[in-house]
């Protein structure tokens, strides 16, 4: 957890504000960035009719989750803390499920993506709500920014799946 030092923190957020925001972002970046890794795995695994398409498409949503997966690790050290941006730690700490293993059918790929965004989406949502009502409206626009491409992309998904 985050520990501050009064003479060096000149941020005007008490301490254990910043602490538990920390500790939310620091969720939030383990969940992101495992996100990113599936939407990878998906990227290199994809086969099917429209493989080509689908392999642009992730290969986009990954880059797309780049500028989030910084944001997050830079709030966090912004607040005084430490982000927790390895592989091993965003595989131990992510809530999301594991992607499928193997080769992966385009539209099984793409709809396991698409419940992976919806899981990150409606947490991403809830951690706006926690930030605001904590009282640290940067953390919740941060979060309400990335909210907004978490929801793009997931109806990039979502048209694909489409009938």
């Amino acid at each position: 957890m985050a520990k501050h030092k009064s003479d060096s923190r000149r941020i005007d957020l008490k301490s254990k504000l910043c602490d538990s925001m920390v500790a939310l972002l620091n969720q939030q970046l383990a969940d992101t960035l495992d996100l990113y890794t599936q939407v990878k795995q998906a990227h290199w695994n994809v086969v099917g009719p429209h493989f080509i398409a689908l392999h642009e498409l992730f290969d986009k949503l990954a880059e797309a989750l780049e500028e989030p997966v910084d944001d997050i690790a830079e709030r966090i050290t912004a607040l005084g803390g430490v982000a927790e941006g390895t592989a091993r730690t965003a595989a131990r700490q992510s809530r999301l499920p594991e992607f499928p293993r193997g080769r992966i059918d385009g539209r099984k790929a793409v709809t396991a993506l698409a419940d992976r965004y919806a899981a990150l989406a409606a947490s991403t949502r809830a951690a706006i709500e926690t930030a605001a009502q904590a009282g640290d409206a940067d953390t919740s626009d941060l979060f309400t920014g990335i909210s907004r491409g978490l929801d793009k992309a997931l109806w990039f998904l979502e048209a694909h799946l489409a009938e």
